[in-house]
């Protein structure tokens, strides 16, 4: 039976005996159009982004590399709502959002983009489950309602024992970890990771990576963004930036 999220049917499970081709019938989650991105003005103005196109379908995977400084970065904040495009359209879910003021992108950043960073960006004073309750609060949840939300999504990231404990009392892998399941909190459409590995050693990284396959295995989008060849061929497809364009 397939499910629905977001307003969207998302892909049947594998090993359910339906093609995970049927999703390709659907609009794309995320449609960019000539991204361009410029910082500063005159002699001195940087392009960092050249006419970038992109579509990614619901229940997609895809890795965005490159080396430093090649845009991937700047691309990652425009897809995640976090900056807007000098020109271009950005479509999420059917929306134009780049020309959305900051409230607007707030809002949307909080309902339908998770993010996992390589730094974690975890509250080192509050608990694992006050970390991934922050997301819910911001919404206004209702008390209760966010307890069930953290409780389910630590268990979904195999740490339903760990929400009491801080930052500082967990390992690296465990406060990625973590840092998923905050992602995950809001039910978004899609989860962008940013090197998300880049502070984890290898065990680690494979028991991470592992985890988000799962969660594009059960219908959630995904963007990873690396410099890391063995990070990036987890994802079902692999995009390459260069001096701001995609090569």
């Amino acid at each position: 039976m397939a499910f629905r999220r977001n307003g969207q049917e998302a892909p049947h499970e594998p090993g359910t005996g339906v093609q995970d081709d049927t999703r390709l019938t659907l609009a794309p989650v995320i449609r960019a159009v000539q991204i361009t991105k410029t910082y500063g003005q005159g002699p001195t103005a940087v392009q960092a982004l050249k006419g970038v196109d992109l579509e990614l379908e619901p229940g997609g995977y895809i890795a965005i590399m490159g080396p430093s400084g090649s845009g991937k970065s700047t691309f990652m904040h425009i897809l995640g709502c976090l900056d807007t495009p000098t020109t271009g359209s950005y479509i999420l879910q059917g929306e134009e959002v780049s020309r959305f003021d900051s409230d607007q992108l707030a809002g949307v950043r909080g309902q339908r983009v998770g993010f996992v960073f390589q730094r974690f960006n975890l509250l080192p004073r509050l608990t694992a489950a006050e970390n991934v309750e922050l997301p819910l609060l911001y919404n206004r949840v209702p008390t209760e309602r966010r307890k069930e939300i953290v409780a389910t999504t630590l268990a979904k990231v195999g740490l339903a024992d760990r929400g009491h404990h801080k930052p500082n009392e967990l390992s690296g892998g465990e406060i990625q970890r973590v840092s998923v399941a905050r992602a995950l909190a809001n039910d978004p459409a899609i989860i962008l990771a940013d090197e998300p590995t880049g502070n984890l050693d290898s065990r680690n990284e494979q028991e991470l990576m592992e985890l988000l396959g799962s969660l594009n295995a059960l219908g959630r989008t995904l963007i990873l963004v690396t410099h890391e060849q063995s990070v990036a061929r987890y994802a079902k497809r692999i995009v390459t930036l260069r001096d701001g364009r995609l090569a």
